[in-house]
């Protein structure tokens, strides 16, 4: 269970993936705090504020990683949920999966992702992926220097 705030949230249950995707954003020096939720059902209660994240106040992530492919409730709908209700529908998702099935990808597009990248994902495209959720800003990256001096 996540315990802090966190900036970036990775739902991912693989956890050969969840290293590799880990490992990639602090290869791409990005400082801010990751949480990781290993099921759809899992992420919409850190989201929602709801089952064992009921008491959470914290602000809610800046950018959500999401795998499709999850169990309990799937990764669409997920995405769905996120995107339909006003608290959240501005959080920007970059959809991390297997899938090169052309109905996913129009699927996530019509539900509102804002990137679509295909597993297993390198570290330049991760990092444009994670670029997109960069609005204003919001994500912090230090040198290498600097972040093995914290």
């Amino acid at each position: 269970m996540i315990e802090n705030a966190v900036d970036i949230l990775l739902v991912e249950d693989n956890p050969s993936d969840e290293e590799l995707t880990l490992h990639a954003l602090t290869e791409a020096n990005i400082v801010n705090p990751i949480g990781v939720v290993r099921d759809g059902a899992e992420a919409l209660e850190f989201i929602f504020r709801t089952g064992r994240y009921a008491q959470r106040t914290d602000y809610n992530p800046k950018l959500v990683l999401l795998d499709l492919k999850l169990p309990k409730v799937d990764g669409q709908e997920v995405l769905r949920r996120i995107k339909t209700h006003p608290d959240t529908q501005i959080i920007p998702v970059v959809v991390f999966t297997s899938s090169r099935q052309q109905r996913d990808v129009i699927a996530s597009y019509r539900l509102g992702t804002n990137s679509y990248v295909i597993k297993p994902i390198d570290f330049d495209q991760l990092l444009q992926a994670v670029q997109v959720g960069q609005t204003g800003g919001r994500f912090g990256t230090a040198t290498r220097a600097s972040a093995q001096a914290t």
